[in-house]
């Protein structure tokens, strides 16, 4: 494996790989069964040895144990990780009970996280969405006041709208902000994608396969267990009509030599030097695959297949990213 190019995260932010590691699913999410933590904790390793430094976990993730595990992997070479944590979730069990940003929740927070990541400070540290329970100001704040403290090096946010991101920059400079974004999910290209490079904030998009969907793996139905029935885009002749249109990618796939995933993959990754795509892996032998999809291009006439295809709102059905 080749080594992963750096980019700035946005104008004026810290520098990160153009590739960045999700943590979240070396963890117990939505009941699925813990991944082996060896495994986990191997790929990690592996990750930053290739060059992939952007570590992104939550403080809720496993109830602590994603932070837990990621201490593990980077102890002894902290300078070689970006450690991204997300808070303010509420979970009992596994299921979401809301949010808590008050102040001194935040405060309560953070330092949990620095003890299960065995760290003095977090390099970027964000709210897992703005609500309106508690004012922006006093949010951003708080999360201000951690930076000035030296707990915190930067301020992320997630799941936002371009109107509470320029809220929020106004406040405290933001330096990037993580958003779902896929072939599938293009809702963000109006307002959001332009507000971020405008303000110069760097983006790190997650859910490039759009929950499997691009996969070119999933098969309808879905399994009666499958958490995803619970979006009209994985349910009956949605998820069928969804399905053929990723027919195309899977056939785009096998003209380049790709596989389905990587294509989507690359997609996001060739929609601007500001935007990271965010994988999730929880075995080392994905991490070749993924890091393969950074070095891929599309031919304008490539391009302008998937645009086509997959234009904005080409999806049946909606998901959570569409909130």
């Amino acid at each position: 494996m080749t080594g992963i190019t750096k980019i700035k995260l946005g104008n004026n932010g810290p520098e990160v790989s153009k590739l960045g590691l999700g943590c979240m699913r070396m963890s117990p999410v939505w009941g699925s069964a813990k991944p082996d933590e060896a495994e986990s904790v191997a790929t990690i390793q592996q990750a930053l040895d290739n060059g992939i430094n952007f570590l992104n976990t939550g403080d809720f993730y496993g109830a602590g144990h994603n932070e837990m595990l990621v201490g593990k992997a980077i102890k002894g070479r902290r300078d070689d990780a970006f450690i991204s944590v997300k808070f303010g979730a509420i979970f009992y069990g596994k299921q979401m009970l809301g949010l808590d940003l008050r102040p001194i929740a935040i405060k309560n927070f953070i330092n949990y996280s620095l003890v299960r990541l065995g760290v003095d400070v977090i390099d970027l540290y964000q709210p897992c969405r703005l609500d309106n329970s508690v004012p922006i100001a006093d949010v951003i704040g708080t999360v201000a006041d951690l930076i000035t403290e030296g707990k915190v090096r930067h301020l992320g946010v997630s799941e936002i709208t371009a109107e509470q991101l320029r809220q929020v920059h106004a406040i405290h400079p933001v330096a990037a902000l993580e958003i779902g974004y896929s072939l599938a999910d293009r809702q963000i290209e109006n307002e959001l994608l332009p507000a971020a490079k405008e303000l110069g904030i760097g983006v790190v998009a997650f859910a490039n396969t759009a929950e499997g969907l691009l996969t070119g793996d999933l098969k309808a139905p879905l399994a009666e267990n499958d958490h995803r029935l619970h979006f009209s885009r994985f349910q009956g002749d949605n998820l069928k009509q969804n399905l053929e249109k990723v027919e195309i990618l899977k056939q785009l796939a096998k003209d380049k030599g790709t596989t389905t995933t990587q294509l989507a993959i690359a997609w996001v990754n060739q929609q601007g030097e500001h935007i990271m795509p965010l994988v999730s892996m929880s075995k080392r032998s994905r991490l070749p695959e993924n890091m393969a999809a950074m070095e891929i291009h599309f031919t304008p006439e490539e391009t302008a297949l998937l645009n086509t295809n997959f234009a904005p709102g080409a999806m049946l059905g909606g998901t959570y990213l569409q909130r």
